[in-house]
């Protein structure tokens, strides 16, 4: 019996407390920040593209890579279950999160008339803050909880 409860234990993932959830959670998040933030500041910056245009590709990219990082990575222990359930929460939570951060980044642009760079880099950091908090949030709760 103790052979096979040791194959059943080894089988299972280990599951990963909040801490350290949060914690992959903001190092993959930082990773794919780059991504967001180097999309974002090459066809805003480099190709002269609209604010709202440059947010949204940076935003799908980085996020996209942010979902399947921290899928495999991050709450790997949550991941059977509905898949298509889960793919279709994932699918709403990220059009959500995509105005709101599109939406914020935008707005600050608008509101303080931006016209310097390190303003668009203060309004990305703030948008994406938010994103950050809102998918971390919903993905444990929701889409990714044991």
């Amino acid at each position: 019996m103790a052979v096979a409860e040791a194959r059943t234990d080894q089988a299972e993932p280990k599951r990963l407390g909040v801490l350290n959830q949060l914690i992959r959670f903001v190092v993959i998040g930082g990773g794919c920040a780059v991504i967001d933030f180097g999309t974002y500041s090459v066809l805003l910056g480099l190709a002269g593209w609209p604010v709202w245009l440059s947010k949204s590709i940076s935003f799908i990219l980085g996020t996209t890579a942010s979902y399947l990082i921290n899928r495999k990575f991050t709450f790997q222990g949550a991941n059977t279950g509905n898949t298509k359930a889960k793919a279709g929460a994932f699918a709403l939570l990220y059009t959500i999160t995509f105005f709101v951060n599109t939406g914020t980044n935008q707005l600050l642009v608008v509101l303080f008339n931006a016209q310097e760079p390190w303003q668009f880099t203060l309004f990305w950091v703030i948008a994406q803050g938010l994103g950050t908090l809102i998918n971390f949030v919903m993905l444990k709760v929701l889409i990714f909880r044991d």
